[in-house]
């Protein structure tokens, strides 16, 4: 058994602008444990779903250590191993524990960092249509370009897990990024 039978809602957070981070009106999705305990070789089970879905240019690896963002694409990560406590939403934020298994689809703009991870923690990544990422710090000078590309990106036209039947766009939509 790869995937849960069942479908996972997922739990939502939202991340204010907080004047060193845009963070996002849209809200951060966690799907905790979408993929069963005890599935072998998660991390290839998560490389196929994201992919199946469109969520492509996928690399394997852990979650920085620093707080960062991205303006050019949003990111999805599925947790293949181990345990992290991650920041989410910059210094004010919320400190969040994932465990193998599950998955966060971060909007544009969402701080992310980790703030304390097991030895074996290992997350695959990846975009929707495999967009290019980049890598903004919160440093003075990056958001008014950050901004325009965070406003011009388009909502997904599938979720990373579900597809086109997941709750992404529904969700998304609903909070008002609506479909460009």
């Amino acid at each position: 058994m790869t995937q849960r039978q069942d479908f996972v809602q997922p739990a939502q957070l939202n991340f204010k602008d907080d004047g060193i981070f845009p963070n996002s009106p849209l809200p951060l999705l966690f799907y905790r444990q979408a993929l069963a305990a005890g599935t072998e070789d998660p991390a290839s089970i998560f490389e196929e779903r994201f992919a199946e879905n469109d969520w492509t240019n996928s690399w394997r690896n852990g979650v920085y250590s620093f707080p960062h963002y991205h303006s050019t694409s949003h990111e999805v990560l599925g947790v293949y191993s181990g345990a992290a406590n991650l920041r989410l939403g910059g210094e004010h934020g919320k400190n969040v524990g994932v465990h193998a298994g599950d998955v966060i689809v971060i909007p544009a703009g969402v701080a992310h960092q980790n703030m304390s991870a097991s030895e074996d923690f290992g997350v695959v990544g990846a975009y929707p249509e495999g967009r290019d990422w980049d890598l903004l710090r919160g440093l003075p000078g990056e958001r008014p370009k950050a901004d325009r590309n965070i406003a011009a990106l388009p909502t997904p036209d599938c979720d990373p897990i579900y597809g086109t039947k997941g709750p992404l766009r529904q969700i998304w939509k609903i909070t008002g990024a609506g479909s460009k």
